[in-house]
């Protein structure tokens, strides 16, 4: 019997000691490879039991090519470079890594809401251009008066409403697969999806990219929102249609956006919402913490060691 052999097509981290460790104790071989095209994946991957992914593509032509394949690991949360359907056709497993961020992912989407709630960038702005006023430009209601909602109510939405708990306002969420008792025993309103968008004042975005969601907000759904509320999307970038929002932001349809993911990535340098001053932009950070990324490549590697062993997978998504 030939070793099994584990291929990483790509990655970006500063080592990979928790997938060599992990993988040998397993008694499998691990390469590595900086793959970018489909081309390259399959030349490399052809003969792997296992993938361990990271931004490579792995699409359905290099499903096609792979002759000993039982499991592919997706690096992260998303799988879109992925096809789940081909590799479900072959009876190939894939999997993401669903728990290794949650903590730092809910604490960047209340920090960009809370920034924004308390109109921080606005504010430092002001002062840096010679300007000493003691009260914002803008309404400004406070914190324990406000509604905080989520659109999901899964594990990140749910430990975002347990930070926002503390500061006393309401809290609501949209999830159409969680019941009105799930929310109520942690302190949450379940509401539709009209209410959603109609009584926020801080909307949190936490849901999968699904033909479905792909621009969950846009113009419609923005004019329903009160003029002073905010979006924060920090879960998949087409959630949001982003020209939309760029022209309601400037038309003072609502008051503020915080985003960390874009519908294209990166976001070109001519984006409309790099014109918004009541946009607060970051780079798709928020995953990150110095614990986070050896967190994932662990809970990574002993994903491909449970598929190599044809043990239960924790979080396959293509069953």
């Amino acid at each position: 019997m030939p070793k099994l052999r584990v291929l990483i097509t790509d990655h970006g981290f500063p080592n990979i000691r928790h997938e060599e460790t992990t993988i040998a104790a397993a008694g499998a071989e691990l390469v590595v490879a900086q793959c970018k095209t489909a081309d390259e994946v399959i030349a490399a991957a052809r003969d792997a039991d296992a993938l361990l992914v990271q931004w490579a593509p792995v699409n359905a032509a290099v499903i096609a090519a792979l002759t000993r394949c039982k499991v592919i690991i997706r690096y992260g949360i998303g799988v879109d470079n992925v096809d789940l359907t081909a590799a479900k056709a072959r009876g190939i497993a894939v999997c993401n890594v669903p728990d290794y961020g949650v903590h730092e992912v809910a604490e960047h989407a209340v920090s960009l809401a809370l920034a924004l709630a308390r109109q921080l960038p606005m504010i430092d702005r002001r002062l840096r251009s010679g300007t000493w006023k003691i009260t914002p430009d803008k309404p400004m209601p406070a914190l324990r008066e406000t509604t905080f909602a989520t659109a999901g109510f899964g594990r990140i939405a749910r430990t975002a409403h347990e930070m926002m708990k503390g500061f006393g306002g309401k809290r609501i969420a949209y999830d159409p697969y969680v019941t009105t008792e799930a929310m109520a025993a942690v302190g949450v309103e379940k509401v539709d999806l009209e209410q959603l968008f109609t009584r926020a004042d801080l909307l949190s975005l936490h849901l999968p990219l699904t033909a479905e969601t792909k621009h969950f907000v846009n113009t419609a759904r923005l004019e329903q929102m009160k003029k002073h509320a905010i979006v924060v999307n920090t879960a998949r970038g087409p959630l949001v249609d982003t020209v939309a929002l760029a022209a309601a932001l400037q038309a003072g349809v609502i008051a503020g956006a915080g985003l960390d993911v874009y519908e294209k990535e990166p976001v070109e340098k001519d984006h409309p919402l790099f014109a918004c001053p009541n946009a607060l932009l970051t780079s798709h950070v928020a995953w990150y913490s110095e614990s986070s990324i050896p967190r994932l490549q662990q809970l990574a590697a002993e994903e491909v060691v449970r598929g190599l062993r044809g043990e239960s997978l924790k979080n396959q998504v293509n069953k």
